[in-house]
C-alpha cells in the first residue's frame, strides 16, 4: 500500500486529515489510500506540516500532518469529464458536476470515478470505485454543508515483495530463499521463471476486497466580526477481507483435530480463509475562534470513538471434516476512545513580531481482546494522558523577510500491532518527541526560498524493525534514546522567461543511540541472541532527498514538465548494515501539456506522461529478516518499481 514518510518517520506517525477529521486508522495508524480512490479530484487544498503540528492540525500531529480541504462551493455551475489510458492497461475515468449557488444560498457537487489497472507486479489488479457528494446552504454568516465520499477497492495481493536473489537473477540464492521458505515446486518455478515483477501469490483470488463510506457535516457560524464557532460530525464504516489460499496448512493451527477417514488420519490440509475486518469509527471535532487586530485565539477539541471486530473464516477446505460453512477460527474486537481540548493564541505584540502558544491535552482509551490468527490469545488495555506544549515566535525586519523559531512537545500511543506483535513480556511503551525548529523565508525579487532547520528528539521512538507482521504491516520496537537532525531548503522561480524552478531538498542525520537486535536460533530449539549497536541509522531514513519540477511553457498553451527526485541509500533495518539496504535512487518523469479554450465547448486539457523516463531499475521500499538455522540466514525483499511507463490523459471542463 501507499505510504508517506516524511523526515523518515514511519508512514503510520504521519497525521492526514479531511476537511479536519482524523482519517488514520484508530488502530493500525496507517492511512489506507486505496479505500479512498481518486480522492484528489475533489481535493482543493493540501497543506503538509513537519515536525509536531499544531492542534489545529489534529490531535495525532507527530511527525507531519498533511490537512486536505475538499471542493469549496462556487458561484457557477460546472462539470467536468476526463479519461486516461497508460501503460500496464491502465484506465481511469472521472465525471464531476456542480450547480453552482442556487437561489443564492444551495449548492449540489458531485463526482464518479473509476480506475482499472493490470498492475507492474505480475497478476496485481485493480479495480478501484469511488463516489464524492456534497449538498450545501450558506449565507452571509452561516456554512451547513452535508458531505459524504465513499470507495470501494479489489485488488490482488503482492505485499509479500520480491527475495533480493530474484532481483539480482542469482540462481542458486533463489533455490536457497525456496528451501529456507518451504516453497512447493510450482510455488519455485514461478520464483525461478519470473523477473523483476515477481509476485509470490498465484491463487487467483489472492485479493484484497474492501469499502470504506464517510460522512461528514459541517457547521460554521460567524457569530460577529470577531467570533466564529466550527462543528464537525463525522461518521466512517469500514468493512472487507482479503483472501488467502493456505497449502498443506495443519488443521490445529485453526484449533482442528485431525481428520480421520477409516484408517487413514489427516493432519494438514489445503484451504482458503477470508480475514475479515468490520469497524466503525465517529466523533466531533469543533472549535472557537476570537480573531482581533492583534490577537487571535482558538478553543477547541475533538471525541472519536472507534469499534473494531478482526475474525477469520475458512471458506473452502480440501479435508473439510469438522469444518462448518465460514466456519470463522480466530475472532477479537478493539475499542478506541480519544478525546483533547486545546487552547492556541497568536499575539502580535509589534508589527514585525508574532509570538504564538499552543497547548493540548490528549487523553487515549484503548482496549483490544481475543485470539489471534495464530490462535494466540490477546488482552490489552491502555490509557494514556498526554500534555503536548508548543511555542513560536516570528520576526519580519522587513516584509520579504521572515525569521522564525518554535519548540514543542508531542506524544504518540502504540498501533494496536505494536502491542498484539510486541514480543513476550513487553509492554510497548508511547513515543515522546521534543520538536525544536529554526527557519527564514526569503523573497527575493521574482525567487522565494525557505530554509528550515530541524532537531527532533525521541524518547522511546517506535522505529521499524525491517520486518513485517502476517498481514504486511512493519514491526516495530521502542529506542529508548534517538533523534533527527536536518536541514530543509525550499525554492521557487524563474530560471529564464517562461521556465519556471520549484525545488526543494533536505540532508538528515537520523540515529539510534544505543539499539539492541535481537535473533532468533532455531538450531536446537528457539534461543534468543541479542547484538548490541550503538550510533546507528534509523531504518528508512536517507540522508539526502531532492526533488524538482522544472517547467517550460511555450507557444500557445503548451508547456513541458521535467520532474526528478533523488533519494539515498537508506537502511532496512537499525543495524546499518550495507547488506540490508535499500539502494538510491533517481526517477525522473516528463509530462506534455496543451491546453485551450474553446468556444461554446469548453477547456480543453490534454497532457502526456512518460513515467522513469531513464528507465531506471529501482525498488522504492522493502524489508528484512534474519535469524539462525545452523547458520546465519538474512533475507531482504523489495517492491521494484516500473521501468518506463506513460499515461496519456484528456479533460474537458465547462
Amino acid at each position: 500500500y501507499t505510504g508517506i514518510r516524511v523526515r523518515g518517520s514511519d508512514p503510520t506517525r504521519t497525521n492526514i486529515t479531511i476537511n479536519g477529521v482524523p482519517v488514520n486508522d484508530p488502530e493500525s495508524q496507517a492511512v489506507f489510500w486505496v479505500n479512498m480512490p481518486d480522492l484528489a479530484s475533489s481535493v482543493d487544498q493540501v497543506q503538509v506540516q513537519r515536525g509536531a503540528g499544531t492542534s489545529t492540525n489534529g490531535a495525532g500531529a507527530f511527525g507531519a500532518t498533511i490537512n486536505m480541504q475538499t471542493r469549496t462551493l462556487r458561484s457557477e455551475p460546472y462539470a467536468s469529464l476526463s479519461s486516461t489510458l497508460g501503460s500496464f492497461n491502465t484506465r481511469r475515468a472521472t465525471v464531476e458536476l456542480g450547480t453552482g449557488l442556487l437561489g443564492g444560498h444551495w449548492a449540489l457537487d458531485g463526482r464518479w470515478s473509476a480506475i482499472d489497472s493490470d498492475g507492474y507486479i505480475d497478476r496485481a489488479t485493480a479495480r478501484l470505485r469511488s463516489w464524492y457528494g456534497s449538498i450545501a446552504w450558506q449565507d452571509s454568516r452561516t456554512l451547513i454543508r452535508l458531505l459524504a465520499f465513499s470507495g470501494r477497492e479489489r485488488t490482488y495481493q503482492s505485499w509479500w515483495g520480491t527475495p533480493q536473489s530474484r532481483l539480482e537473477n542469482d540462481v542458486e540464492g533463489m533455490l536457497a530463499h525456496a528451501a529456507n521458505n518451504g516453497l512447493t515446486p510450482e510455488q519455485t518455478t514461478n520464483l525461478l521463471e519470473s523477473g523483476r515483477t515477481y509476485n509470490y501469490y498465484q491463487y487467483r483470488d489472492e485479493v484484497d476486497q474492501y469499502g470504506q463510506d464517510n460522512l461528514q457535516l459541517y457547521l460554521s457560524r460567524e457569530l460577529n466580526d470577531r467570533w466564529r464557532v466550527n462543528t464537525t460530525l463525522h461518521y466512517t464504516k469500514g468493512r472487507g477481507y482479503f483472501e488467502q489460499f493456505r497449502n498443506q496448512d495443519d488443521r490445529s493451527d485453526y484449533g482442528l483435530a485431525p481428520a480421520i477417514y477409516g484408517k487413514d488420519t489427516i493432519a494438514t490440509t489445503d484451504l482458503v480463509r477470508r480475514r475479515w475486518l468490520d469497524n466503525d469509527f465517529a466523533g466531533v471535532v469543533a472549535n472557537l475562534r476570537y480573531e482581533a487586530t492583534r490577537w487571535n485565539v482558538h478553543l477547541g477539541g475533538a471525541w472519536n470513538t472507534y469499534l473494531g471486530d478482526h475474525f477469520g473464516r475458512i471458506i473452502w477446505a480440501e479435508v473439510a471434516q469438522g469444518i462448518g460453512p465460514d466456519q470463522e477460527y480466530y475472532a477479537g474486537d478493539g475499542e478506541k476512545r480519544d478525546g483533547n481540548l486545546f487552547l492556541k493564541a497568536d499575539w502580535t505584540p509589534a508589527p514585525a513580531w508574532r509570538l504564538f502558544v499552543d497547548a493540548q491535552v490528549r487523553q487515549v482509551n484503548y482496549q483490544t481482546s481475543g485470539v489471534d490468527n495464530d490462535l494466540r490469545a490477546y488482552d490489552v488495555r491502555d490509557h494514556q494522558v498526554f500534555f503536548n506544549p508548543k511555542a513560536g515566535v516570528t520576526w519580519s525586519p522587513q516584509p520579504r523577510w521572515q525569521v522564525y523559531a518554535s519548540a514543542a512537545v508531542a506524544h504518540r500511543e502504540p498501533s494496536r500491532s505494536d502491542y498484539i506483535d510486541a514480543p513476550a513480556g513487553a509492554f510497548p511503551r508511547p513515543e515522546r518527541m521534543v520538536d525544536m525548529e529554526l527557519g527564514s523565508r526569503i523573497a527575493l525579487s521574482a525567487w522565494q526560498l525557505n530554509l528550515n532547520g530541524y532537531w527532533m528528539d525521541y524518547t522511546d521512538q517506535l522505529v521499524p524493525t525491517g520486518a513485517l507482521n502476517d498481514v504486511g504491516a512493519t514491526l516495530k520496537v521502542n529506542v529508548p534514546d534517538s533523534y533527527r537532525l536536518g536541514l530543509e531548503v525550499q525554492a521557487e522561480g524563474p530560471v529564464v522567461a517562461d521556465v519556471y524552478y520549484q525545488g526543494s531538498v533536505g540532508w538528515s542525520r537520523n540515529r539510534i543511540r544505543a539499539f539492541e537486535e535481537v535473533i532468533y536460533d532455531y538450531t536446537s530449539g528457539f534461543e534468543e541472541i541479542r547484538i548490541p549497536h550503538r550510533d546507528v541509522d534509523i531504518a528508512f531514513s536517507p540522508g539526502l532527498v531532492y526533488s524538482h519540477q522544472l517547467a517550460w511553457t511555450f507557444l500557445h498553451g503548451w508547456s513541458l514538465t521535467w520532474m526528478s527526485q533523488y533519494v539515498s541509500e537508506q537502511y532496512l533495518d537499525n543495524t546499518a548494515s550495507k547488506d540490508r539496504s535499500l539502494p538510491a535512487w533517481w526517477v525522473n518523469d516528463l509530462q506534455l501539456r496543451w491546453s485551450r479554450h474553446l468556444p461554446r465547448i469548453g477547456d480543453l486539457t490534454v497532457r502526456f506522461q512518460v513515467n522513469n523516463v531513464l528507465d531506471e531499475a529501482y525498488s522504492s521500499n522493502g524489508y528484512t529478516y534474519s535469524y539462525v538455522y545452523d547458520h546465519p540466514v538474512t533475507e531482504n525483499f523489495y517492491y521494484p518499481q516500473a521501468g518506463r511507463n506513460w499515461l496519456l490523459g484528456i479533460q474537458l471542463t465547462w
